[in-house]
């Protein structure tokens, strides 16, 4: 195990297509089974094979309560549906009379699917299989490879359905998949951590509800340590700030472009998602088609270099207006103990070193026109 193989991971998470859930969910029900340890583990030379079915089981697990949930919650952009979105919720609407979700997994894992309910069961595993292997299977890698199941191998096999069907069959019947050794490795020690059973937010929120006698849910916990300081009110006050600035100097023109603008945004040079920071020096003036092509992207360093000139243009009109603020907050963020002395070559290299480690090391996409 190298240390490529934690790169590319933390990539895939990051650049990998967010179209829809399904390449968290592959990632999820992976690590889950091998965090299982399950005994239907095999190994291959270099690969890992496991049955698909054991990921058909954990799929079930994860989108049960979603869509039998009241609240919405999406796990697809647009208005179209989950692949398996019919079907699942015909066995949702199939299992209320007979117990809900507990006796649905009761009848998966020990009685097997009654009866009259195996035909659409059926179905839906089907269903399930195919949006695994011909989706994320497919798709997942190619941040880091132009090839298709690049990561994954799915083995299929004629199903035959069975008088019984239960978990066991999900196994035997459905196919398999295998992923490379080192990736395995990475997923058995890291896993948890990943899948976040053990991330030290998760721990912090069962420590709180623990302490409190259990009167707190983990859900209100995490939802109280995640906030963020800074509010949506903070970055329209801190743009506000900046248009009024601009507006002052007359002519505006788009950072990335160098062409002059009359209707443009305020853009976060480093993405607010991406780095919570709404600093003035984070925020450029930006042609509103190219800051929604750039969206989440980082700046390269290259396109940096390449628009340093403009980028010190905006920076001094901002020094010259809010020189305490902007002072504090370059001197933070980017010069550290570096003196002020020296603020724009030292700034401009620790922002393209800022957006290069962003790139290179945390694995998000690079951005450049």
């Amino acid at each position: 195990m190298n240390n490529e193989v934690f790169y590319n991971i933390s990539k895939i998470i990051e650049r990998d297509s967010k179209t829809t859930t399904y390449k968290f969910a592959l990632l999820r029900g992976v690590i889950d089974i091998i965090q299982d340890n399950s005994p239907y583990i095999s190994f291959l030379e270099n690969r890992v094979q496991i049955p698909t079915g054991l990921l058909i089981e954990k799929w079930l697990m994860y989108y049960y309560p979603i869509l039998q949930s009241q609240t919405s919650i999406p796990q697809i952009n647009g208005e179209t549906n989950l692949a398996f979105s019919n079907q699942l919720s015909k066995l949702i609407f199939d299992y209320e009379a007979r117990g809900g979700f507990s006796a649905f997994y009761n009848d998966l894992k020990n009685k097997g699917i009654p009866e009259d309910l195996q035909s659409d069961f059926f179905e839906l595993a089907k269903k399930l299989r195919d949006t695994i292997t011909k989706m994320p299977m497919k798709y997942i890698g190619r941040s880091i490879s132009n090839e298709f199941y690049s990561i994954f191998n799915y083995e299929s096999q004629t199903i035959r359905r069975s008088s019984t069907i239960d978990i066991e069959t999900l196994i035997k019947d459905f196919g398999t998949f295998s992923i490379p050794f080192e990736y395995y490795e990475a997923f058995k020690i890291l896993g948890s951590f990943i899948n976040g059973q053990h991330s030290i937010l998760f721990k912090w929120a069962e420590f709180s509800v623990n302490a409190s006698g259990n009167n707190l849910s983990v859900h209100k916990v995490l939802n109280e340590v995640l906030k963020s300081p800074i509010t949506l009110r903070d970055i329209k006050e801190s743009k506000k700030l900046y248009k009024d600035i601009l507006q002052k100097e007359g002519n505006v023109y788009c950072v990335w472009t160098g062409r002059k603008i009359v209707n443009y945004d305020i853009d976060h040079l480093i993405p607010f998602s991406v780095w919570k920071n709404n600093d003035l020096w984070n925020l450029l003036p930006s042609d509103s088609r190219i800051n929604n092509q750039k969206r989440d992207k980082i700046p390269t360093p290259e396109i940096i270099d390449r628009q340093k000139n403009l980028i010190l243009d905006y920076w001094e009109i901002i020094f010259e207006s809010q020189s305490k603020r902007f002072q504090k907050e370059i001197q933070v963020a980017l010069l550290g103990n570096h003196s002020f002395d020296s603020w724009k070559n030292i700034g401009i290299s620790q922002l393209q070193n800022s957006c290069n480690y962003l790139i290179e090391n945390r694995g998000f996409e690079g951005w450049k026109i």
